[in-house]
């Protein structure tokens, strides 16, 4: 049986995924943000899961949990982390206090919990660490650039840490899901407060068609986790994981867009060195 430690359960993919491990017979570990939530998982799941109150954004808060499960469970076999937070508006529009929030959910806090249990995952000589970003994390959008950002740089670290502790018997796995029905678009969404007429065409149309789109998105959450949780028992070592046919489509647009790229400045490129 595998300890699955995974951020943010209360709705959307984090809850389909708890379900769905607790079905596979391995315990979850989850955290919730309001302790009524707790309570009533730990009620619920006796001998099945056991959730924590935990705000990412809290360093303490972090190392507090994390070693309360070691003293409690003794081990996590796999961290996903599945807390984040969306965000839309022109990066125009957006102020230098939203943009710190974002970055705190959806960099700062993950990367910090990572940090956290990489040292229990070493000690073990084993684990598996799944990062869910979105194919957002790969090709940028008009409108969600903030957003882009914040999990970008999760891809960033998370490539680079994959290759560090790949000799530790510690694996890596990115999450790009596309729209997937859950509450990202509706409820979990936070635009801009700052709102400038002359990105009405771009970053406007996107900001109505994101909340347009909710409950109509193509991704079924409980089949994402089940791919999850696939990915995570396989023994290949793939660094990433697409969801979704859209999310097939974007990060497919990207990579055409930089071949591109490469091979109209490939001359240019070439003459910028020495000799």
């Amino acid at each position: 049986m595998k300890y699955w430690f995974i951020t943010g359960i209360s709705s959307g993919l984090g809850k389909a995924l708890a379900q769905s491990v607790m079905e596979n017979n391995d315990f979850v570990i989850g955290t919730f943000r309001k302790q009524s939530q707790v309570d009533h998982f730990n009620e619920m799941y006796q001998g099945k899961g056991f959730a924590y109150l935990l705000d990412i954004t809290n360093f303490n808060e972090i190392e507090n949990v994390v070693h309360a499960i070691i003293s409690q469970f003794g081990k996590i076999d796999v961290l996903v982390n599945n807390a984040g937070v969306g965000f839309v508006g022109a990066i125009e529009e957006a102020s230098i206090n939203e943009i710190k929030n974002v970055f705190e959910i959806n960099l700062f806090g993950t990367l910090k919990l990572t940090q956290a249990v990489l040292p229990f995952m070493r000690k073990q000589k084993n684990g598996n660490i799944v990062q869910i970003s979105s194919h957002g994390g790969i090709k940028a959008f008009a409108g969600f650039g903030i957003y882009n950002a914040s999990k970008f740089a999760l891809e960033g670290f998370s490539e680079a840490l994959a290759e560090e502790v790949k000799p530790l018997g510690i694996k890596v796995l990115i999450v790009e899901p596309g729209p997937f029905r859950t509450s990202f678009a509706g409820n979990g969404l936070i635009e801009a407060q700052h709102k400038i007429d002359d990105y009405s065409d771009t970053a406007g149309i996107f900001r109505t068609k994101l909340k347009n789109v909710d409950g109509k998105q193509e991704g079924d959450p409980v089949k994402a986790a089940k791919a999850i949780i696939k990915s995570v028992n396989s023994e290949n070592s793939i660094l990433r994981l697409p969801l979704g046919k859209i999310a097939i489509k974007t990060i497919g647009i990207k990579l055409e867009n930089v071949k591109t790229a490469i091979e109209f400045y490939k001359e240019i490129a070439e003459d910028s060195v020495y000799g």
